[in-house]
């Protein structure tokens, strides 16, 4: 790798140097068949059956906010602020969720995560239903769920190795199982808003998170590693202190805070105005069902993209997830240019797989390079960061629509999209970053020598 230290070559960072297999082994319940045994395990298809079911329902919600909204006399601008309360909450709330990730059990934080989701989305559901839809309540419940999100989502990063030796077949089996809830979701939203009303997409969304609830419950964790475990039991360190150590440890690692510097740009400039001014477009234009056919397109592309994740093992991983990014430009170029649904369709699926392969190739250095002990907190750090620009993005988006133009906006995020690879292959830390294939351990101590006993002198070396 160009221009990389021979120390960050060999694992990606100093920290990992010296982890061996040994160290690891025994951390996942999948036999060493890798992928082809992954669903042999009971409680990795729990998992994967409830993050299915889940993300079929947050796929749904973006058609169910603009069309029950629209319907209601809001905008794009209201649109864009009950997306941004969400991420507003989840992105500024994660990092704490990832310390009580690391000091509690993880499975009870997320099922009570779940648990909190399912009566918000019952609210919602009765608010629409009822007609009584105000913006500020539609923001508080979405403020709610964030922060639910933020205390669920750190424990996924440690449950996967924890689930599966093979990370990268797990993450891509996820991947394309949350990609084919894609394809389904908006589709399955948009028949519900035109037959029925936006409540009855709240109402399956409560209803998904229910599920995902009771696959938690029924899951059965292997042991935590060892380092992990001993902290698990005694959560000694103050909060601060503990967010200090997430910190230090995220900071230290190039490659990934560097990934999540140019990651902000992102957020503010492509993701943030194309989710609802693309959603908001295409429902005026077009409706509710053509919006849920291109975001079905969407998923499609992301199930391509799982797939080849599943296949393709590059030995430095975030410089192919970086190649793969070029693809998401399509997607709002599309959009913006105001071609044809089957246009956009078709861009919206190639968007779709480059987004997907860059995310296995992410998820799985992330929990193949960082210590376990260390991780939700390193995740949390790692989703805050992504996320931290994203309401800001969502919020502007109605503002700079109305200055500029929907598809002028679009066309700059387009632009913008094709910046991002460039900018992470332009970094020798992220680009060169080797592989892992198996979670992260930190060496064990080396052991204390037993104190001399006190009636005998300690036996000096001999010198030369």
């Amino acid at each position: 790798m160009t221009g990389t230290p021979p120390s960050e070559e060999t694992t990606g960072t100093t920290e990992t140097t010296g982890t061996s297999e040994t160290a690891v082994r025994g951390y996942g319940k999948t036999s060493p068949g890798g992928r082809k045994g992954l669903f042999r395990s009971r409680d990795f298809a729990l998992f994967f059956v409830g993050r299915a079911v889940a993300r079929l329902g947050d796929t749904m919600l973006p058609v169910a906010l603009a069309a029950g909204l629209l319907q209601h006399g809001y905008g794009a601008g209201a649109v864009g602020l009950a997306m941004a309360a969400t991420a507003a909450a989840f992105a500024g709330l994660v990092v704490f969720g990832g310390v009580f990730a690391d000091r509690f059990d993880t499975r009870s934080l997320m099922i009570g995560a779940d648990l909190v989701r399912l009566g918000t989305q019952s609210l919602a559901a009765c608010l629409f239903f009822t007609g009584h839809v105000v913006l500020w309540e539609i923001c508080v419940i979405g403020f709610v769920n964030g922060v639910a999100a933020a205390v669920f989502q750190p424990g996924v990063a440690s449950t996967v190795p924890r689930l599966a030796a093979d990370v990268q077949g797990a993450n891509g089996a996820i991947r394309v199982a949350e990609s084919a809830a894609q394809l389904a979701g908006p589709a399955l939203a948009g028949l519900l808003v035109g037959f029925a009303s936006p409540g009855a997409v709240f109402a399956v969304h409560a209803a998904t998170y229910a599920v995902s609830a009771l696959c938690l419950l029924l899951l059965r964790l292997p042991p935590l590693p060892p380092a992990a475990a001993a902290r698990s039991r005694t959560a000694t360190a103050g909060f601060r202190t503990d967010l200090v150590e997430g910190w230090r440890e995220f900071r230290a690692r190039t490659w990934l805070w560097g990934v999540i510097a140019v990651w902000c740009l992102y957020m503010v400039a492509v993701w943030g105005p194309t989710v609802p001014l693309v959603a908001t477009e295409v429902v005026q234009q077009h409706g509710p069902r053509a919006y849920g056919l291109v975001n079905s397109a969407l998923g499609a592309g992301t199930v391509v993209g799982g797939l080849l994740a599943l296949r393709l093992r590059p030995r430095r991983m975030l410089r192919a997830g970086a190649v793969a990014l070029f693809g998401f430009a399509a997607f709002p170029w599309a959009v913006g240019s105001g071609l044809g649904i089957p246009a956009m369709a078709a861009c919206a699926a190639v968007a779709g797989a480059g987004m997907s392969f860059w995310g296995v190739m992410w998820a799985t250095s992330v929990q193949t390079q960082v210590p376990s002990d260390v991780l939700n907190r390193i995740h949390a750090y790692d989703v805050a960061g992504s996320l931290a620009m994203m309401p800001v993005g969502q919020a502007l988006a109605g503002p700079a629509a109305s200055l500029l133009g929907a598809g002028r906006v679009l066309l700059v995020s387009a632009a913008v999209s094709l910046v991002v690879p460039v900018a992470l292959l332009a970094v020798p830390a992220i680009r060169g970053l080797i592989r892992a294939d198996t979670p992260a351990a930190r060496p064990a101590p080396a052991p204390v020598p037993a104190p001399a006993p006190a009636d005998r002198a300690p036996v000096r070396p001999e010198c030369g």
